[in-house]
């Protein structure tokens, strides 16, 4: 089975974006950062998401991150599905942080439970086909609109969504153009996505 292994994203400042990162998620070694000019505008394609126990521990989170600078694109909010809040990141990668539960059991925390890289398709049904053909294996799948591939053993889940519907999820525009600013370490690499994502092979992701 095919999982993700590593999720570098490009950056113009990657001291400067580990400073945020660690700061505000307590993410060191999830995430890789890597130093790039590659002109990029609105939208980028793809939401990484934090998945936690309460609601207590999403404003926690939330509160932290801007605190150390990121841009509020959604507060957080109760909804039919839990509690959540979006926020962008000094880089321009978005983060959405959410929990299914409504109500705290405990004191908050910074306890991440889950992280979920979200790519933004334009064929649901012929993306879940391609990285099935990857090796990927298919956890959960919603019609044309959402489908979660199983992480295995990786810190990080890869889950494909509708590009308009996952901007409309954290309140930006689905336009955009230039590089994703993404590349995805994997046991399946080196590929290009039909949607222009790109996955390396896991052996040679690494931060300079």
């Amino acid at each position: 089975m095919a999982t993700i292994e590593t999720v570098t994203l490009e950056v113009a400042d990657p001291t400067a974006a580990n400073r945020f990162y660690t700061t505000a998620f307590g993410l060191d070694t999830q995430i890789r950062l890597r130093a790039s000019e590659v002109p990029t505008t609105g939208f980028r394609g793809f939401t990484l998401s934090l998945t936690v126990s309460q609601p207590a521990n999403v404003d926690s989170l939330i509160d932290a991150a801007l605190d150390a600078g990121a841009t509020p694109l959604k507060p957080a909010a109760k909804s039919l599905w839990g509690y959540g809040g979006v926020v962008q990141a000094p880089d321009g990668t978005i983060w959405k942080v959410a929990t299914s539960a409504k109500k705290d059991t405990g004191p908050a925390t910074r306890q991440i439970d889950e992280i979920v890289l979200l790519l933004g398709v334009a064929d649901v049904v012929a993306s879940k086909r391609f990285y099935v053909d990857q090796g990927l294996v298919v956890a959960k799948s919603f019609s044309r609109m959402y489908v979660e591939f199983a992480a295995g053993a990786s810190p990080v889940k890869p889950a494909l969504y509708r590009r308009r519907a996952l901007a409309k999820d954290v309140g930006v525009s689905p336009d955009g153009t230039g590089s994703h600013g993404l590349l995805i370490g994997s046991d399946a690499g080196p590929f290009t996505d039909p949607d222009g994502f790109a996955w390396e092979a896991a052996a040679t992701a690494t931060t300079p």
